[in-house]
């Protein structure tokens, strides 16, 4: 069973890598009405950087998850004892994915040339993240409180490896986040800043993707 789920998180990591890979190379900058146009078209140096950095995190994460399951295997790990997830998670959840949209709202008013949509939707954006990295502090005082909570339990440990490591990559999300969202309160259009808005919206997605993955491994483990 270890085995099978280990494949399935593996497979649905490359997955998501190959998904980014062909939204990031996409080229909507490309109109239909020129078909004439056969020169080079370059891809931007920033969408290159974060298909690189998308495919270094997938692997951190498939590495941790290949760790996870091998450390919880019975026939290594007699210390290992399966803890109660807290609640909370599943709110957390269900903000990240709120947070997710909010992003995707805002890209979609950029397309649509709405700057005030597109700066209430970052706002919420980013409110509904810290709203969720405060949930998973949360996660950790209760669990932490909890009688499950067993510092020489390695299911505890890898607990606050995966959610500290997949929170630490949004709290870098944050910081281009907050870059983006200072730079478009000062325009009065979004042309500037279709770019920022649509990497940071892919991010967001992808890192949705990874905590769906990890929650779905902690919670059936």
């Amino acid at each position: 069973m270890h085995m099978s789920t280990l494949l399935v998180a593996l497979c649905a990591a490359v997955i998501i890598w190959a998904f980014l890979v062909r939204h990031l190379t996409a080229k909507p900058w490309l109109s239909v009405s020129e078909p004439n146009n056969t020169g080079p078209v370059q891809i931007p140096a920033l969408k290159l950087g974060l298909w690189a950095f998308f495919a270094c995190i997938t692997s951190l994460f498939a590495l941790f998850i290949t760790a996870y399951l091998m450390r919880m295997d019975p026939n290594h790990a007699s210390d290992w004892y399966t803890i109660s997830k807290p609640g909370i998670l599943w709110l957390n959840t269900g903000l990240l994915v709120l947070s997710s949209l909010a992003m995707q709202w805002a890209r979609h008013a950029e397309r649509s040339e709405n700057i005030q949509s597109v700066k209430t939707a970052l706002a919420a954006g980013g409110l509904l993240t810290l709203a969720f990295l405060g949930g998973q502090l949360i996660a950790w005082q209760q669990l932490k409180n909890s009688s499950y909570f067993d510092i020489a339990n390695p299911a505890v440990g890898f607990f606050y490896l995966l959610t500290a490591v997949h929170g630490l990559h949004l709290i870098g999300g944050m910081f281009v986040w907050s870059k983006t969202s200072f730079r478009t309160w000062r325009r009065t259009t979004v042309e500037k800043g279709r770019l920022s808005i649509e990497l940071c919206t892919v991010y967001w997605h992808y890192l949705l993707l990874v905590w769906i993955i990890l929650f779905g491994l902690l919670l059936s483990t």
